[in-house]
């Protein structure tokens, strides 16, 4: 069995967390603001929907990861609305051939972390990622050198998104 693994991440997993709890107890969480800011290139924000919202990640495994979020600020999977739960899946439904055509992807991985123990970054908004991946896309950098190789910036990737959503 292959593993994938992605040592980089608790760098951001222990770096994040004081900032987390930080922003909790004020009330600040990124997928409440950033919905209401007018900033969807910095926020890089890709697509806005009735009940759910299409961003790329910050700190992306791979080119293309997105991330499907709803507008209401929930951590508890089955409190999601049968309207919310169809956005999520119409928009992973939507994305997935839109960046095999972008990328070439070859497979993806679908998933949420629900719970801080589970690996969510962000636990108190649930969302959906979807990370595109390619036959033997792990290589030797992320594990001899702490360091992870994407080919583009996310701003380029972005805009792929965005001239693509279309068509």
């Amino acid at each position: 069995m292959d593993v994938l693994r992605a040592p980089w991440r608790m760098d951001y997993i222990d770096s994040y967390e004081d900032a987390r709890q930080k922003n909790e107890s004020m009330g600040h969480c990124i997928f409440c603001a950033y919905p209401k800011e007018d900033n969807d290139e910095e926020n890089l924000i890709v697509h806005r929907g009735r009940s759910a919202f299409v961003i790329l990640n910050r700190f992306p495994y791979a080119s293309g990861h997105l991330m499907i979020v709803p507008y209401r600020h929930t951590s508890i999977f089955q409190s999601l609305t049968d309207d919310e739960s169809h956005e999520l899946f119409f928009y992973a439904k939507k994305c997935v051939p839109l960046l095999e055509r972008i990328y070439g992807a070859a497979g993806f991985n679908l998933g949420m972390n629900i719970g801080h123990v589970a690996g969510a970054g962000i636990d108190t908004h649930l969302h959906l990622h979807l990370v595109p991946r390619w036959n033997g896309d792990t290589n030797f950098m992320s594990v001899t050198a702490e360091t992870k190789v994407l080919p583009e910036s996310l701003s380029v990737t972005r805009e792929k998104i965005l001239s693509s959503w279309d068509s």
